[in-house]
């Protein structure tokens, strides 16, 4: 099993779960964070830790958010991986929470 970032992380990219993954398997685009499936070890340790609330336990992933299963395996495979907390993007207090973001991902 493994933990999936969801819809809300994009544009938000807070990386409060970042710094407290044991096995380092975030991934980080320009604006949306990703974690590798075959590196993740089902901790859970992520999940609380993000306040958008965007970490799913890959069986809970909500039913209309279910093609960010593949996208994280997908884009964990190219984007760069991503170990220590940074700040968050600039205006992600105004988009945390605001549906339909997945035209706004960007590769």
């Amino acid at each position: 099993m493994t933990f999936v970032i969801g819809e809300n992380c994009i544009k938000c990219k807070y990386t409060d779960c970042v710094e407290v993954c044991p096995v380092d398997c975030f991934y980080e685009g320009p604006n949306f964070l990703v974690i590798h499936p075959d590196e993740c070890i089902d901790c859970a340790l992520c999940e609380p830790e993000c306040p958008a609330n965007a970490i799913y336990s890959e069986d809970e992933v909500p039913e209309d958010q279910q093609e960010f299963i593949e996208l994280n395996a997908e884009l964990s495979e190219v984007w760069p991986n991503i170990t220590e907390k940074k700040d968050p993007l600039p205006d992600a207090d105004e988009w945390d929470g605001k549906k339909g973001k997945l035209e706004q991902l960007e590769r």
